[in-house]
């Protein structure tokens, strides 16, 4: 710290300045340092610490720390007290050249919380460079005879610092002969030249030293000296004559190489040698000239040596000399001015500024998209442009300043069938040939939501097996966007319509990202054939567009269900069927399979099989009707109880069958019993839901049928009991009887015929004949058969003896008929007559 204080106030000058921003956790600034070059090792450079409200006490904890890029470190930080120091000797011109600017970038890096500091030092040039000459000796001849004001040009002197630093005067030891003329030309660089002020005289004085100085502008002002060391010649009386002070000469711009320009001519009025002439370049002809021209120093012929372009100058001034070859060379003096004249060799530029790359597709026809500008360097007609866009593309160019064009809209845009344009800007000049440029600009239709998503397809027909696995995925619809990005994202859902299946939400569910339809439960064919759903597809622009189709689920049958025993009437798996006659012939009829499947199609489609009998010759199975027929006649051999055990399948895949067993009698008589079989194992798989709806349902109807006849004997015995009661065990009774059956019943059952004022008795009750067939078991229904049913009770009263007579033989017949069967003879009571 203590040597950085001792530099001068001039010399050293320190600038400040920070900026702080912070990003997301982290504390991000900048700081900005100027220090002069040429600073001592370890001079003050700056307090980072103290600018960035830094505690020092914590910079080690914190692991404050100075990053470089690792090439140079020119500037150290101290850990300790945050003080930014000279680390290396800082050279300016060593580090940055003539660079206007020159800055030293770093970071400074502090942790917990994590802080990052960007530090630009800026190094500010001091004079600290003289001019030098590149030859610390200058060797020039005059001739004696040399008239003052006589000029000759000196070698310029070099600065390496720049600016108001650099090379500011020259300035010549002081002397009676010699005087300095000094010129500053277009790139602000000064130039001397060594002026004769005095005739000399070899004979006096044959050689001068002289000192050149070259002065900076530095402050402190440096310098730098070169010895100029003159000899004068013996007289050499004339010096060589140019044919002209100036020439001018026209040439095409890039003309080829080896082109003659022009033929220098000096001519020396002196004989001998002192007439010889050389031509050259004087010291004031630039290095560039040098490049693009050569000159004979023979003949005196100048060509082109380099690439002449009209467009880098218009015009080149050589200054050349021609030097004779006596002992004291005069030289002799012109310039020549080489004017180009241009060609069409430049071809037009387009630039593009204030270009848009994107436009809405709905942008109104005449939208500005760009600014184009058409410049050729060429001059005059090979200078003069023309500008269009040749595609057949919605855009076109409108001129509105000189060389200046608007790119507007021509047309409608549609991002969906063309989102990127390309558009190719031709440029061509007026002159011969003509010369083009092309400039390309990509422009992309930005997308508008005016596009609804549309279904791959308007119906959707879906076919989903039953028992499918719940939550699985069955179906995907597809709808499409052509627009782009957030307008193209497409979400589904399930419309709710009330023509719609009520029971379609419970069944199934849509993705809404990718249409993936979803079963929610297990779909079964038997209770659901098919059903609709309408899925809307919606994007998600603004507005948002959607559109519908509509998925038809048509739900296929498997063969899921096993075959069920309708008829007979099963429990547990067996049945017992009615007797069989033992007469009964081959083909008689046992009973018939009656079996459904709650499938369809080839899944529904039975067959009957005979799996085993207690005798397999004595019956067959219909293989698809279901008919069990006697395949024989019986015989007394086969036993009276037959038991069959038949197989019911179905045609699906894989087969599902159920099995029945059958039990049937052969009875002689209708006196013999069948004993049904108790102890057969109940068969739950067998016992399925139908047969149970079917059981309850034939006991229901059982029951309530056997309770009505139960009912209606009830009545009829009570009736018969109180018919008995009145009539004393007789058909017709006394006057007793006849009265009493007046008092109670005369106003229901007697008939008052009108016209003789008489009653006629009427017989209520009716002859009725029981009887059961000797081949029917005595559980069967017994049928009352009606005889004589409204014969009048005189009649029946007055039988003749023929009458009765026929009555026995009746019976007669009867019992001749049926031998074996009970008769019943229920004949008349209560009979009333006048």
């Amino acid at each position: 710290m203590a040597d950085a204080q001792c530099i001068s106030a001039p010399t050293r000058k320190l600038f400040y300045f920070m900026s702080l921003f912070i990003v997301a956790d982290v504390v991000v600034g900048q700081i900005r340092y100027s220090i002069p070059e040429e600073l001592e090792l370890g001079a003050f450079a700056g307090n980072v610490a103290e600018d960035i409200k830094l505690n020092i006490r914590t910079l080690i904890d914190r692991k404050f720390r100075l990053v470089t890029d690792g090439k140079n470190k020119l500037l150290d930080i101290n850990l300790e007290s945050g003080i930014l120091f000279v680390n290396e000797r800082i050279d300016r011109e060593q580090i940055c050249g003539h660079s206007s600017d020159c800055i030293i970038s770093f970071e400074v890096v502090i942790e917990n919380p994590l802080e990052i500091y960007s530090v630009d030092v800026e190094i500010m040039d001091i004079n600290d460079n003289s001019p030098t000459f590149v030859k610390r000796q200058m060797f020039v001849k005059i001739a004696e005879s040399f008239a003052p004001g006589a000029r000759f040009p000196l070698e310029s002197a070099h600065d390496l610092d720049g600016g108001t630093n650099s090379v500011a005067t020259y300035r010549i030891s002081s002397n009676e002969y010699f005087g300095l003329n000094k010129q500053t030309r277009s790139d602000g660089s000064i130039i001397a030249e060594m002026l004769l002020e005095k005739s000399l005289d070899r004979e006096n004085e044959s050689t001068f030293h002289l000192v050149l100085t070259a002065i900076d502008g530095g402050i402190p002002a440096l310098s730098g000296t070169a010895q100029i060391i003159i000899t004068v010649l013996d007289a050499n009386d004339n010096a060589p004559v140019f044919d002209h002070e100036k020439y001018e000469v026209s040439l095409f711009e890039n003309v080829s190489e080896g082109h003659l320009v022009i033929k220098l001519n000096a001519n020396d009025a002196d004989e001998g040698t002192n007439s010889e002439v050389q031509y050259s370049f004087n010291t004031h002809t630039s290095e560039r000239v040098r490049q693009l021209f050569s000159l004979n120093a023979e003949t005196g012929e100048i060509k082109v040596r380099g690439v002449l372009d009209f467009e880098e100058s218009h015009v080149y001034e050589i200054e050349v000399q021609a030097t004779d070859k006596g002992i004291l060379a005069l030289a002799g003096h012109s310039k020549v001015l080489v004017s180009l004249i241009d060609v069409n060799d430049n071809a037009p530029e387009v630039k593009v500024t204030s270009v848009s790359n994107t436009i809405p597709e709905d942008a109104a026809p005449g939208t500005a998209i760009a600014l184009v500008s058409v410049t050729d360097i060429d001059s005059g007609e090979n200078g003069r442009v023309s500008c269009q866009v040749f595609m057949d593309i919605p855009f076109k160019l409108q001129p509105y300043l000189k060389n200046q064009y608007k790119l507007t809209t021509n047309g409608i845009l549609d991002r969906e069938l063309i989102p990127l344009y390309n558009i190719s800007i031709v440029a061509w000049d007026a002159g011969s040939p003509h010369l083009y440029a092309n400039k390309t600009i990509v422009v992309s239709v930005t997308d508008i939501n005016d596009n609804a998503p549309r279904f791959t397809q308007s119906v959707y027909t879906v076919y989903v097996k039953e028992n499918n696995a719940p939550g699985a995925s069955f179906f995907t619809v597809t709808a499409l966007d052509p627009d782009f990005g957030q307008n193209s994202h497409v979400s589904y859902s399930i419309l709710g319509n009330q023509n719609q299946d009520p029971s379609v939400p419970i069944y199934i569910n849509i993705n809404s990202n990718d249409g993936n339809m979803y079963a929610l439960r297990s779909f079964d064919y038997e209770d659901l054939k098919s059903f609709q759903v309408h899925i809307q597809a919606k994007d998600n622009g603004i507005p948002k567009l959607s559109s519908s189709t509509t998925v038809t689920v048509i739900i296929l049958d498997q063969n899921d269900n096993i075959p069920v025993i309708i008829s007979p009437l099963t429990w547990n798996g067996s049945t017992t069927l009615r007797m069989v006659p033992q007469s009964a012939n081959s083909g008689y009829l046992v009973t018939k399979i009656i079996a459904s499947d709650a499938d369809s199609g080839q899944n529904a489609r039975l067959s009957f099989k005979l799996l085993g009998a207690t005798d397999t010759s004595l019956v067959n199975v219909g293989l698809h009707s279901g008919e069990i027929k006697l395949a024989r006649t019986l015989s007394d051999q086969d036993l009276t109880t037959q038991h069959l055990n038949i197989l019911v399948n179905d045609n699906g895949e894989p087969r599902l069958s159920t099995t029945v067993s059958m039990f049937f009698s052969i009875m002689s008589n209708v006196n013999q019993t069948f004993i049904e079989p108790r102890h057969l194992d109940m068969k739950t798989e067998y016992f399925s839901d139908g047969n149970l709806y079917l059981i309850i349902i034939l006991g229901t109807t059982s029951f309530i049928f056997l309770v009505t006849i139960i009912i209606l004997f009830v009545v009829k015995f009570q009736q018969g009991r109180n018919v008995h009661g009145y009539n004393s065990g007789t058909c017709c009774g006394g006057a007793n009887s006849l009265d009493s059956y007046n008092q109670r019943h005369a106003p229901r059952e007697c008939m008052n015929y009108l016209g003789d004022g008489q009653t006629l008795p009427v017989c209520d009750c009716q002859h009725y004949m029981m009887y059961l067939p000797p081949n029917s078991p005595r559980t069967d229904f017994l049928f009352i058969k009606p005889h004589d049913a409204t014969l009048p009770c005189s009649e029946v009263k007055g039988t003749t003896p023929s009458t009765s007579k026929e009555h026995a033989e009746e019976t007669s017949k009867l019992n001749r008929r049926y031998p074996v069967g009970e008769q019943f003879d229920i004949n008349c009571h209560d009979c009333l007559k006048s």
